[in-house]
């Protein structure tokens, strides 16, 4: 009997096949064969007349989806078809959660077969769970897709519907989301907390003491009996004592001079030990990774996006070598312990097993979509040196090996000491702290410890050992530092952290945390800076406009709530068109809201972002991006609009009224004229732009089309003379010819700064090479070094579709693959010379499914020019 066993991916599908017998084949459908109607011209023509066609979801009968097969799909879909034709029964061995029961729906809908269809599932590609897997089929699980096809039809929804409204009320091309628009919020959020953060100031100091030859730190922790007062103690809006503290009474605050003097008095004085507090304490190991866990360790240790996260575990899942990544489940299988306890042994010896087995309870409200948690596939262990992996696989999979294996490890047991110092008399009597911990037993540390990429070295970070000490000894003091402390505004969020947040509050699922934050980065309402999410000021209007016209769809409780009514569709408790109809169409739906808000919400209000630092300023995000307002004070013009452009890369913490008056500042200099053009006769003048400091010949009044060439960021604008200016403008030189062409050399400057090119290769100048005086061989050297770019390092063979030839080339980001005209960047653990020809249909195959999802960023122009 021939069986055709359907996958998501190439690399999947790879694997499966090494576990199936021959008669099994083994095809990708590449993610989802269809979907909704990605732009109008996909829309079926019977449909497009109809007033809900643009949402590709008939809300008038009960919200029945419009599903096509994209063009990029097509080809695919023909192919499995004619599979079909040879096989006498199917397999669905798509991902076992909703997303994967969804695609195999899907398939089942457009491939019709007439044959026996069954559907397989499995958490890890073993011969073993295969094998599992085919004894115990099963159907496909509708009240799964049901919960998946009614999340697709709400985001399809909101963001089809609110969308529109931001293109008119904010600025265009804008698009809002079910679940973006809460990660929007909390970013906005947190940033105004900073933006109204009050710094506060205090002083402390720290004493280095000895006693018994040994030396040790204390801090001091009161003056008298009043603690000194630090930073928790302060509010973050006032900077002063929060209301529940009286400075005095609860706490006092040291500042400079109190603390100077303190540590010069106290120096003399004889100190004596207090109090002595010892104590044990145990720590039991974290139970294994579930994807939010596995995104925010390795987003703090392998400083890796969620995005990248998933990328790489999806890789080492396809493998075979670690369980499926989306899961919130924290159970771990029978031979998965096993296996960990056995490792244990051989690896750390019986000393650091646990006692028994260690069962880990799940915590979240629907740990159903996977049955178990992230760890090392099959039943071995295997490390990451017998696997030979290397790179973020290797470091990915190290992490939840570790994180496994420790999971079943003894607890470590610690030593605690606090010892208490006190010195001076009457009112300069103070009060100092030590403390000091060991390890008595490190049990799980020694494999794992959360947060650190080195158990061994943070075994010793994690002790700090005190001298012995005594009730009455009197250690002498060394040296006595006072210094100054700030209170510091909230952090940022990173993808650690705002994924805790949102698992936190039940937001989104395991398989969605990771698209979530790359939407708001990709849609420009967070940018990245390092590892810190930094809300744009697009984001803030668009908080705006959901705060004041659809407050319950950006409310965490709601979202939450949403999220619930989701999982209570796929347990069958709830049914969907009910839930579309209210959410959608009832009497304060989302239809009657968009309605409302056309009409109500004022453009010019809901785009103006407002605080009391920035006064008499308003910033208002408009067609063109970012700018500040300012109404003119001076007799002539008062009462005019003056605007100014606002660099969209400000964070809006470091805003400040001085930086917006700088740029308006900037915007009313006058243009400086350099001097008259010998030839043209017109004035050279230099200009200040959105985009930087120009030249220009002649003015915008008399001329039609100016010619402008950007200064060069080797040229500050103070340095720029009429003689600069008039070699700026005869721009482009003519450096010679090439000797194999004979066509012109040219140095030029253009939207990517300085460079220098021959025929369609262009040279980027580096920051020692000048526009205006670079000469030909250093052109000829830049040329050549690019051309040698443009030729492929390797030619991996031809693309087993089209026949034609997969290369690797090295880009201006790094290397990458190119078929035909699409190209896909190589992962960063993977060598241009070491990548084979399979890995890069996969790459390729993956680039041409997500193609066309971004959208493009629209020119920023001055704002009033």
């Amino acid at each position: 009997m021939n069986r055709l066993v359907i996958v998501e991916s190439p690399a999947k599908a790879r694997t499966i096949k090494k576990f199936l017998p021959d008669s099994y084949r083994v095809e990708a459908s590449m993610g989802h064969i269809r979907d909704l109607p990605a732009s109008a011209a996909e829309i079926p023509e019977k449909f497009k007349k109809e007033k809900w066609a643009r949402l590709g979801v008939n809300v008038n009968d009960k919200f029945e989806p419009i599903y096509v097969v994209a063009p990029s799909k097509k080809k695919i879909v023909k192919e499995l078809k004619i599979a079909l034709e040879s096989a006498d029964e199917l397999l669905i061995a798509t991902d076992e959660d909703r997303e994967g029961e969804s695609i195999g729906w899907h398939l089942l809908e457009v491939l019709k077969p007439a044959i026996p269809v069954r559907r397989m599932v499995f958490h890890e590609i073993t011969k073993s769970a295969i094998q599992k897997a085919l004894d115990n089929t099963r159907d496909l699980n509708r009240s799964l897709v049901e919960a998946q096809e009614t999340r697709r039809i709400l985001d399809r929804l909101v963001g089809y519907s609110l969308s529109p409204l931001l293109w008119r009320k904010v600025a265009p091309r804008l698009s809002a989301g079910r679940v973006q628009s809460v990660a929007v919020r909390l970013t906005v959020l947190r940033e105004s907390e900073r933006i109204l953060f009050i710094p506060a100031s205090y002083w402390g100091i720290t004493a280095e003491l000895n006693i018994h030859g040994s030396k040790f730190q204390a801090v001091m922790t009161h003056l008298g009996d009043l603690k000194l007062a630090v930073g928790s103690d302060f509010d973050d809006n006032t900077g002063r004592l929060k209301e529940t503290l009286t400075e005095g009474k609860d706490c006092v605050i040291l500042g400079e001079k109190r603390a100077r003097s303190l540590s010069n008095s106290l120096i003399e004085q004889k100190w004596v030990v207090t109090d002595v507090d010892k104590r044990s304490m145990t720590r039991s190991p974290y139970p294994p990774f579930i994807t939010s866990t596995l995104q925010q360790e390795a987003s703090r240790k392998l400083r890796l996006s969620a995005r990248d996260t998933m990328r790489v575990a999806q890789k080492l899942y396809e493998q075979g070598l670690i369980t499926y990544m989306r899961t919130d489940s924290i159970i771990l299988s029978d031979e998965a312990l096993k296996g960990c306890r056995d490792a244990i042994k051989k690896r750390y010896g019986a000393d650091y097993l646990s006692p028994s087995t260690r069962v880990f309870k799940n915590k979240s409200r629907n740990a159903q979509e996977a049955h178990e948690a992230i760890r090392p596939a099959g039943t071995t262990m295997s490390t990451v040196e017998e696997l030979g992996l290397t790179g973020d696989d290797g470091a990915l999979y190290e992490l939840i090996w570790k994180r496994t294996v420790a999971s079943q490890m003894a607890d470590a047991k610690l030593n605690l000491v606090t010892v208490k110092i006190e010195a001076g008399a009457s009112e300069d009597r103070s009060v100092f702290r030590a403390n000091g911990r060991t390890i008595q037993f490190p049990g799980f540390f020694r494999a794992y410890i959360e947060g650190s990429d080195d158990p061994d070295a943070a075994l010793d970070d994690r002790e700090l050992q005190l001298p012995e000490m005594s009730v009455s000894d009197s250690p002498e003091p060394g040296s006595l530092i006072a210094g100054g402390h700030e209170t510091k505004p909230p952090a940022r969020y990173t993808d650690a952290s705002l994924i805790k947040v949102l698992e936190r509050e039940g937001i989104g699922r395991p398989s969605t945390y990771a698209s979530i934050i790359d939407t708001i980065v990709q849609r420009g309402y967070t940018r990245r800076k390092g590892s810190q999410l930094i809300p744009t000021l697009t984001a803030f209007a668009t908080n705006n406009l959901l705060e004041q016209q659809f407050p319950n769809l950006i409310d965490i409780g709601f979202t939450a709530e949403m999220e619930q009514v989701l999982d209570d569709i796929a347990d069958g408790k709830v049914k969907a068109i009910p839930y579309l109809e209210k959410f959608f169409n009832g009497e304060q739906g989302l239809e009657a809201k968009i309605e409302e808000g056309l009409d109500k919400i004022d453009a010019k209000e809901v785009s103006s972002i407002r605080f009391e630092k920035w006064k008499p300023y308003t910033v208002r995000v408009g067609k063109f991006g970012p700018y500040v307002e300012q109404q003119s004070s001076d007799e002539i013009n008062s009462g005019e609009r003056i605007v100014a452009s606002i660099p969209e890369d400000v964070a809006p913490s470091d805003i400040t009224a001085e930086l917006l008056k700088g740029y308006i500042e900037d915007k009313l200099k006058d243009d400086v004229v350099l001097g008259i053009h010998p030839s043209a006769q017109v004035p050279i003048l230099l200009k200040k732009g959105p985009f930087g400091y120009y030249v220009q010949l002649g003015d915008d009044e008399t001329e039609a089309k100016p010619k402008r060439i950007s200064l060069p960021k080797t040229i500050r604008p103070e340095d720029v003379t009429h003689e600069i200016g008039i070699s700026l403008l005869e721009l482009p030189r003519v450096l010679g010819q090439h000797p194999e062409t004979s066509n012109d050399i040219e140095a030029n400057i253009g939207r990517y700064g300085p460079y220098v090119k021959h025929g369609s290769t262009f040279a980027s100048l580096t920051a020692e090479d000048d526009v205006l005086t670079v000469g030909y061989d250093r052109a000829m050297e830049l040329i050549a070094k690019k051309a040698q770019r443009n030729k492929p390092l390797r030619t991996l063979g031809n693309h087993p579709e089209s026949g034609e030839p997969v290369d690797v080339f090295d880009g201006r980001y790094g290397p990458y693959v190119k078929h035909q005209r699409l190209n896909a960047s190589l992962p960063k653990d993977r060598a241009p010379e070491a990548i084979t020809l399979e890995e890069a249909v996969d790459l390729l195959a993956k680039r041409a499914a997500s193609k066309g999802k971004g959208r493009k960023k629209k020119k920023k122009k001055s704002q009033g020019g």
